[in-house]
């Protein structure tokens, strides 16, 4: 998403050196291309960590490339707020395509060079669209809020921090006042109950200390 700011700092590359080895042996086992997803709540570090990975997997010589939930929302970020605020329910995974998400994860796996996808602009509150070619890349990651409910992935990584949590971090990135108003507390409680319950579905968990479980 243009507009977006991504610190990745040591915690985020601590995980990400623990994540790594676990993915060689699933990455050599696919033989080709490889899926992977990271997924949290609000402010998990899940952008931060996607590039960590990336960057760790770049030193073993292998390249990826990033997909970014927040280009798949229905509505842009600014339009998104606004219709939460008229209507809570709409908070959801129902604020995603996810389908589209899946179906680029598909062509990924399925060798295609690459994919037309939404590009969210921030500051413009407007959709568009580029091209992205996936070159030599052998890993995709999608990160996002609801990655985690992706058929088309061979890894599920949750990052178990929940809003309260988080709450620095959004406050560290947070691109308007707005998003940390108290509106923003409940979508975020929301979020939580729907997103607990992934957890069940990771093969990597990162936990709030950064330490990693791998549990498949």
């Amino acid at each position: 998403m243009r507009g977006d700011s991504i610190v990745v700092e040591e915690h985020h590359r601590r995980a990400a050196a623990q994540i790594v080895p676990v993915l060689l042996p699933v990455i050599s086992e696919r033989g080709g291309r490889c899926a992977l997803t990271v997924a949290g709540e609000s402010g998990s570090g899940k952008s931060e960590t996607a590039v960590a990975i990336a960057d760790g997997l770049a030193e073993q010589g292998i390249g990826s490339v990033i997909l970014q939930q927040d280009d798949y929302f229905v509505y842009p970020p600014k339009s998104n707020d606004l219709h939460r605020r008229q209507d809570i329910s709409w908070v959801g995974p129902g604020e995603v395509h996810l389908g589209l998400l899946d179906l680029h994860l598909r062509a990924f796996l399925d060798g295609e060079p690459g994919i037309d996808k939404p590009l969210v602009d921030y500051e413009s509150d407007s959709i568009g669209e580029e091209v992205l070619s996936f070159g030599d890349a052998r890993v995709v990651i999608a990160e996002g809020t609801y990655t985690s409910l992706l058929d088309n992935a061979d890894m599920h990584v949750f990052i178990a921090r929940d809003f309260e949590q988080t709450r620095a971090h959004r406050e560290k990135r947070a691109r308007a006042a707005a998003e940390l108003d108290p509106f923003i507390d409940e979508v975020l409680k929301i979020e939580h109950e729907i997103i607990s319950a992934h957890r069940t579905r990771a093969g990597i968990v990162i936990n709030p200390d950064y330490s990693v479980a791998v549990v498949f």
